[in-house]
Order: structure tokens, then sequence, then C-alpha cells
């Protein structure tokens, strides 16, 4: 087999044009009026490369843009590029070592002056400076140089055969930042340029008019914006707090919001708001998945600057067969009866999808045995000699601190876990941070999720795209977010294993998919059986609109607003 022959099978699904609307819905640019948009989690900040946070990443897509996108079916479409580059249209190299876009003629900023290739480079180099921290620097493993060849062309180059290219400059997490803004805001820098990380210049559909954080983004449409009549939408507010019931509400009950986001809500419930009758429920299942993070890292404060840091390690989670017990505690069939419905699914893995990637190794965790759990702490001696309920390691008690964000369903699921833990002889403290702060990457603040200073945290994550090189790139041992990072990076629970960065290395070099599958099964079961992370369900974006938005094609492989450009009004 060639390697030409043996380009992914993902790229079977390229589509080399973008999905275009019906000329009934064309017309003058902001023709529609206000977009009224509710994110419940409000963004902190418009620069996705300074958070990894859904919120900061899916607001920031109404300015910033990419090379290409993942539409709602996963198909990989050109956006800023002309097209997706193919080895059979010369773009990709037969080698697979280096592939050239080209940018789409007459390209924007929004503030008027020209998208080129140099913006490319510039955001490569902004992204992989060592002083920055940079939260998406996964989607640029492999990358040895990008050069502008010319205003237009940009030619990546990778240090090895790259048999999934499609990473850098590509996706809703990996845009192109305008050079002029942001030249002076390299590395250590990046987080002080408030002005530009709250308002950035963008080549999309909208322009940023006012951002408070953690609170409201005032957008307006982008008069330099490339297609003719788009953004149907004069003005966008995008509206963030509350929690996910009343964005709900916002939508399908009082019909205040066109679109709200992220509605982990009782199904029950929601399915008696959508009976009403003004707004519609989507849901759509890519790879997120509701986990728990086991620090493998003492967060205790005594410990000052050096808390939650590999130089010290967790004086009792770092055995695998506490977090296995852990795991085996859990009903996740019940979690998912409660708080989920439709919307959910059991899962034993952190890469639950695409299907040819999901491993069955793990299926054992789908059926609760609390008896087998205390079984099997007893068998390894960490039992409770004084009586108190509570088993010790090493004459430490097994006591934790578990944190997520606030959310109904969350602390629903915090309180029945806590409950099962405590079956197992684990005490369990629960907490509860506000979505803004949690997810927000704020340096500053001792409460989000990159610091981890719990034992145990929860969320959901997922990637961008069909092709999972560069999200399980995340718990590479270089990944662990650190006072030296800025407390930047996505490999939350401290993970550190020399063979699993082995392992990332060679799915960069691997073509071909199902020899690509084994070795993503092999990552993802090196996680699921260190059990410092123990996946629970599998979700589905769960959002919706109001019968009057047209347009809405919800995606769980890129941003949920990838193509706001076409959404339109029916009033």
């Amino acid at each position: 087999m060639t390697l030409k022959s043996m380009l992914l099978s993902a790229a079977a699904t390229v589509a080399l044009t973008p999905m275009a609307f019906a000329d009934a819905h064309e017309g003058e640019r902001g023709r529609d009026g206000q977009l009224n948009i509710i994110y419940w989690q409000a963004p902190s900040t418009l620069n996705p490369y300074l958070s990894g946070g859904t919120k900061e990443v899916e607001s920031a897509s109404l300015v910033l843009e990419s090379l290409g996108k993942f539409n709602e079916t996963g198909e990989l479409i050109p956006w800023l590029a002309t097209e997706i580059p193919t080895v059979e249209n010369g773009g990709l190299a037969e080698d697979l070592t280096s592939i050239t876009w080209t940018l789409k003629e007459g390209v924007l900023w929004s503030d008027g002056t020209p998208l080129t290739a140099a913006d490319a480079v510039f955001t490569w180099k902004y992204c992989t400076d060592p002083n920055g921290g940079c939260a998406q620097s996964s989607y640029f493993d492999g990358v040895e140089n990008i050069e502008a060849v010319d205003d237009r062309t940009i030619k990546i180059t990778f240090n090895a055969p790259k048999p999934f290219p499609y990473t850098t400059l590509v996706g809703v997490e990996s845009p192109i930042l305008q050079e002029a803004q942001f030249k002076d805001c390299m590395g250590a820098a990046a987080p002080t340029c408030t002005e530009a990380n709250f308002g950035p210049i963008g080549t999309g559909p909208f322009v940023v008019t006012e951002f408070k954080a953690n609170d409201v983004i005032q957008f307006a449409a982008n008069e330099n914006f490339r297609e003719a009549g788009k953004p149907a939408f004069a003005t966008v507010l995008f509206k963030g707090g509350g929690d996910a019931a009343s964005a709900a509400r916002s939508v399908l009950e009082t019909g205040e919001f066109d679109y709200a986001w992220n509605l982990q809500i009782d199904p029950t419930v929601l399915a008696d708001m959508e009976s009403k009758g003004l707004g519609t429920v989507v849901t759509a299942f890519g790879t997120s998945v509701e986990r728990l993070h086991i620090n493998q890292s003492n967060p205790d404060p005594a410990l000052g600057d050096e808390r939650a840091t590999l130089k010290h390690p967790h004086p009792f989670l770092t055995d695998s067969r506490i977090g296995q017990a852990m795991s085996m505690a859990i009903d996740r069939q019940l979690l998912v009866d409660i708080g989920y419905g439709a919307g959910g699914q059991v899962t034993c893995n952190v890469l639950p999808a695409p299907e040819v990637y999901a491993s069955t190794a793990n299926d054992s965790c789908k059926v609760q045995d609390i008896a087998g759990a205390n079984a099997l702490l007893d068998e390894a001696g960490i039992v409770d000699t004084n009586g108190d309920g509570i088993r010790e390691k090493d004459g430490i008690p097994l006591s934790v601190t578990y944190q997520t964000s606030t959310n109904a369903v969350r602390q629903d699921t915090q309180a029945l876990i806590k409950q099962w833990w405590s079956e197992i002889g684990i005490d369990t403290e629960l907490r509860n941070i506000d979505a803004s702060v949690f997810f927000g990457g704020d340096p500053a603040s001792p409460d989000t999720f990159q610091k981890f200073f719990a034992d145990v945290e929860m969320y959901t994550n997922n990637f961008a795209g069909v092709d999972p090189e560069a999200y399980m790139a995340n718990w590479r041992c270089s990944e662990i977010p650190s006072p030296e990072t800025q407390w930047q990076g996505s490999n939350m629970q401290r993970f550190c294993d020399p063979a699993y960065d082995a392992l990332v290395d060679k799915l960069a070099q691997t073509a071909g998919i199902e020899a690509r599958a084994e070795i993503v099964k092999m990552q993802n079961d090196m996680l699921m059986q260190s059990y410092s992370i123990i996946p629970l369900i599998h979700r589905g974006g769960v959002s919706a609109h109001a019968n009057t938005l047209g347009g809405v094609l919800m995606s769980d492989w890129d941003s949920e607003l990838w193509n706001i450009k076409d959404w339109y009004s029916t009033k």
C-alpha cells in the first residue's frame, strides 16, 4: 500500500464545497435584526488559545475562523481555504510530510485589512511560544515549520509523515489570529493583552462591540464579511450566566432568547418545556464525555506554589486500585436515566466515537459492583482501622474533595456518587463552582478546572473533527497545567507516562484507519486502566432554538455555532 492510498478514511468524507442555502433566505446583510443567544456558562475571554472552555471557544467562533470546519455530519469543509488539500489535488505531499493551503481571494479582517498567509504563520508562533501556555498547543503537534509561500499560500511542514494533517489551523479550536493585533502578545504577555483577548479582530460574520467578562457580549454584523447578504442578523446578544433550566425556559417558554446551549437538565422537564410550542430541542452526538478526573497530584494548600503539581504526587489517588473501586461503585445507567434521558448513553471510554476508535476493553464499568469494589480494597489492605467508616491507605484516610460546575444535574450526580463512595469507605466533600469561573481559565483564580485544587473534578470535554490524534495528545506529560504554563494545558488529572507519550508520537506517524484505531484504543485503555479518568456518560449536545430561527445545523464535531453566518429569522 502506498502512502497516497493510505491517507485516512476520514479524507473520504471531506466535502469540497460548503452548504448553500435557498435563495428564499437571501437578502441584505443585517435584515433580521437581533439574534439572542444564551450560553449560561458566561465566557471570560474571546481568545480560544487562552482557554480550552467550550463557552470561550464557541463564542469566539463568531469572530475568529480557521482554514476548514467540520459540519453537522463531521465532514471537513473548506472555510477560509479554497479547498481541502489532498494528495489527489496536489495540496498534500505524497509522502505526507507537508500540506499546502490556499486562502480564498479577497478575505478581509473586520478592520478592512487583508488576511494573509503571514497571519497563519504568526498564529503558529503565538501558540507554540514556550512561555505562552497555549491551551490548544496539541493542534500544532508535529509541525516543523509554517511558511507563507505568498500572500494566499500557507505551507505546513511536518517533522514526519502526518497521516491526518487536518488539525493545525483547522476546526473551532485552532483559528487564525491577526498578527497586527496580537504581535505584542507573545509568550508571557499573552494573558495581559486584555483589549485583544476581549475584542479580537476576525474574518468571521460578526465583530465584537462590547465584552463584559463572565456576563454579556454584544456583536454586530461584520461589514467586511466576504459573503454578500450574510449574516442575516444585524446584531447578536450573547448572554451568559444563570443556569441550564432558566436558559431552556428563555427559549422554550418565554421566547426571550432564540438559542440556548448545553441544556443539562432533567429530560422530563425539558420535554414539558418543549411542549409549549415555542421552540425545538436539538441533540447531536459526537465525542462528548462527562467524566471524573482523579487528581494524580497533591492539592494540599500547605504546599504553596507547588500545590497540584507533579512535584508532589497525590497521597493515595495514584493507587489505581482506589480509582478502580471508585469507578466500580458508580451506577452509570441511573445517572443517565435521571439526568440525561435520550441525551446520554453509558460509556466506559474517554473516547466513545467515532465507532472505529471505540474500545470494548473496559465494558465492565457498565454494571455497578459495590461488593466487588469493597473486595478489591480489602484485598489491597486499604481498610478502615479505627471504625469510623473511612478506609485508610498508609494511615491516610480516603477523604476527597469532589468539585464541578454549578448545575442541577451535576449536583444530583455528585450526591449519588458521594453516597456510593460512602458505601466503599470513601468520605466525600462536595463543592460546586460557578461555571464561568470554573471554566474561565483565569490564572489568578484558585477555582479553575485547570488548577484543580481538589481531589476529583467532573466536567464534559470533546474534540473538533473526526480524527482523535490531537485530542489524545492532551494527555502528554507536557500538557499538564502548572505555574510555568500559567496553568494552561489539557492534562487536567496530571497523568504522566512516557509509554503514553510514545504512543502519541507513534500515532502521528501511522497511516491507515485500522492501524491508527489500534493505537488510539491502546491510548484510551491506558488512560482508563490508570483510573486517572473515570468516564461516566457519552453525552449528546442538547440545545434549543426558537421555531422562528432557521438555518440551524447543530454539530457536535465543531462549534454548535459553526454555520451562524447562515442563520436567519422566519418571522
